[in-house]
This record gives structure tokens, C-alpha cells and sequence, in this order.
């Protein structure tokens, strides 16, 4: 346990056509995105007074990217999680753009005896949807399976992303994790 006072938080709302997300934020990065209705969406109390300052560059990157413009998040971020959250955080991040992997792809990678379960479990605490595109993971043979946003907006973010990478020169970007303590 840490001897410093968690950090002070504070949140936003940007409306986007999958409805309003809620932005949280601290002053070391973004801490989350959830939709309306999120699986696991922490209690409101936790996110701290509405203050619209320090999300102009997430406000910009997201719509960007459900615009079709955008293939990869710089921001500042800074999940809180245990530590087999933030690895297969990282490796979510790391799913190219237009591309899928499975839960259990994610379980081999990691090692260590973990299953696909235990991968999903994770992946559904993902506190920062779309950043870290969890939409990217897919159960096995491709079907489609739960997802924090809803199933409709997982099929409309993978929908957007092969519509657009169908478009383009066809490189696929990296997603990166920046971490906040690193």
C-alpha cells in the first residue's frame, strides 16, 4: 500500500454517436472512458467534480477516431489495476488497428498457466474503452462476445475500423500504452 493520498480526480462528458462517454482524468493522465451503462463503471463519486479542463486532446483524438481519421491515441494515460490487468491492458494496446486477436491468443502470450477466462475477466475491467481498443478481442473463431460498451457498439468499432483501414494504404498501426509512471 502506498503511503501518498490517491490522486485527485475529475471528469467531463464527450458526446459521440455512441452516446455520451464520461472522461476521467487525474493529473498524471487519463484514467477512464465509460459508456452510458458501462459494465464495471466505478461509482460516479470516484470520478470526481465535472470540470471541463485537461480533456481538449482526448475530446480531439476520440472524435478523430470515430471519424475515421485517427488510427493510433497519444494521450497520457493512467489505468489503475493489479498487475495481470495492466499486462493484458498493454497487450490489448498493442492490437493493430482493423485487426482482432482472441482471448485466448492473449492467454498464450501472457503464459504462465493463465486461461482465456481469466484474459476476459481482465479485458472487461478495462477501464479506458476505445484507447485500449478491448473491441479488438473477439472469442474464439471471431463470434463476437461481451463487451462493457454493449455488443452493438463493439460491432460499430470494428465495423468503423475495417471500413477505414479498407481505405487506406493498408499499414496497420501499433497501438501504444503510454504509462503515466514510466
Amino acid at each position: 500500500m502506498s503511503d501518498h493520498p490517491p490522486a485527485r480526480t475529475w471528469h467531463s462528458a464527450v458526446p459521440t454517436d455512441l452516446g455520451e462517454l464520461t472522461v476521467v482524468r487525474d493529473a498524471d493522465g487519463l484514467r477512464g472512458i465509460y459508456f452510458p451503462h458501462h459494465w464495471y463503471r466505478p461509482d460516479p463519486a470516484a470520478f470526481g467534480p465535472r470540470r471541463d479542463d485537461g480533456f481538449d486532446a482526448t475530446t480531439q483524438q476520440l472524435t478523430e477516431y470515430l471519424a475515421g481519421e485517427r488510427r493510433q491515441f497519444t494521450l497520457r494515460l493512467n489505468p489503475h489495476g493489479n498487475s495481470f490487468q495492466m499486462t493484458v491492458w498493454g497487450l490489448i494496446a498493442q492490437i493493430p488497428y482493423g485487426d482482432t486477436t482472441t482471448y485466448g491468443e492473449l492467454a498464450t502470450q501472457i503464459g504462465g498457466g493463465f486461461t482465456a477466462q481469466q484474459v476476459g475477466a481482465a479485458v472487461g475491467r478495462n477501464p479506458l474503452s476505445i484507447v485500449v481498443p478491448c473491441h479488438r478481442v473477439v472469442g474464439r473463431n471471431g463470434k463476437l462476445t461481451g463487451y462493457a460498451g454493449g455488443m452493438a457498439r463493439k460491432r460499430h468499432l470494428l465495423d468503423l475500423e475495417r471500413d477505414h483501414i479498407s481505405r487506406s494504404d493498408g499499414i496497420p498501426f501499433q497501438g501504444v500504452l503510454i504509462a503515466a509512471h514510466g
